[in-house]
């Protein structure tokens, strides 16, 4: 059975995640399936919009395959997650920027990877079951394929929180952050697929998704927005220290979760990119910091403690947040010179 399922389904090109057991995490060869087919669609007459589903009702995808990396990582090879990275995010930036409809159906779990896939289209439908999050500061990478320009668009300081916490948006917390752009009940959704199929517009979907249900993160809007408005995570930390409500002692253990390099990073690059004009400078700076995450930050023993061992004891390189310095953070991000993420049409 393919991992990924590709195929022109009536006016649609379609695209089917069909890894349902490992939560259709993304593999480097799905990452490539996908971008090939976009590019032969874009130009095809027949094909009048893209829909995007995951296989299974647990998840549309929950990541990306990450145990590649990590065995490649700890042998000292670092080519292989950069060469994932470098063309994920090229794959990320051509769904964002598609001539086209892109409809992505956000069932159960959209996370990390899931999220750069199905989050920058053009209709970006979730229902009763959507949980949407960006939880890479927990195995020491930052909110990427696109997630800081995702996180600084949201109102407020709600992106500072979901980025640096982890936290989950239910339906009603994607739609008010914009990870999602409709609600529509998935008993629902079958009919609106064939639909799409066959009419090829979005006319109708438009038509048929009711108001979203209210946001569960609403009544903490204005706490959030005073302890997350800060430049530096150790002025956070302290911040969410000094409120003792249930609400802030929750943040402060997702916040705490985190890689302290990864979290402070979070933060930095959220606030960078809300002066950026488009994905592309997001992803590029993402790709600065993933380019090291490796072999200078903690991501191998990030995955090392949730992913391979499981024993939730990883031994970050800063014992805490309050211990990562600017020049750390500044590092990360640094130009990679001839090594920086490019994209077609521009000189390498």
């Amino acid at each position: 059975m393919s991992d990924i399922a590709i195929r022109i389904d009536g006016r649609a090109g379609r695209i089917t995640l069909n890894r349902p057991r490992a939560l259709n995490a993304l593999t480097y060869e799905m990452c490539l399936a996908i971008d090939a087919a976009l590019r032969a669609w874009a130009e095809d007459p027949e094909v009048a919009l893209v829909l995007i589903e995951g296989a299974g009702e647990k998840a549309f995808s929950a990541g990306g395959d990450i145990v590649e990396m990590y065995e490649t990582g700890t042998r000292g090879d670092y080519s292989y997650g950069r060469r994932f990275w470098r063309d994920e995010y090229r794959m990320n930036a051509r769904i964002a920027g598609y001539p086209k409809p892109v409809v992505s159906f956000l069932q159960g779990f959209t996370m990390g990877g899931g999220v750069g896939v199905g989050c920058h289209g053009s209709h970006r439908i979730v229902g009763e079951t959507s949980q949407i999050a960006m939880p890479e500061c927990g195995i020491g990478l930052i909110p990427d394929v696109g997630g800081t320009y995702l996180l600084a668009r949201a109102p407020g300081r709600l992106g500072e929180y979901y980025g640096m916490t982890g936290a989950r948006m239910g339906p009603g917390d994607a739609v008010l952050t914009g990870f999602a752009s409709h609600y529509l009940p998935q008993a629902d959704w079958d009919a609106a697929k064939a639909t799409l199929v066959e009419t090829g517009t979005v006319a109708e979907l438009e038509a048929a998704c009711p108001a979203p249900p209210e946001a569960r993160i609403a009544p903490f809007r204005a706490e959030i927005d005073t302890d997350f408005n800060y430049v530096f995570g150790v002025e956070v930390e302290a911040a969410l220290d000094t409120r003792d409500t249930e609400f802030s002692r929750n943040a402060l253990l997702g916040l705490r979760r985190g890689a302290p390099l990864s979290t402070a990073s979070a933060l930095h690059l959220i606030r960078m990119a809300r002066g950026y004009a488009d994905l592309r400078e997001a992803l590029r700076h993402e790709y600065r910091w993933t380019w090291r995450a490796a072999e200078h930050g903690d991501f191998i023993e990030g995955i090392r403690a949730q992913v391979i061992d499981k024993d939730r004891t990883p031994r970050w390189q800063h014992a805490k947040l309050g211990n990562v310095t600017p020049e750390d953070v500044r590092a990360m991000v640094a130009t990679l010179g001839p090594d920086e993420l490019t994209f077609e049409g521009e000189t390498p």
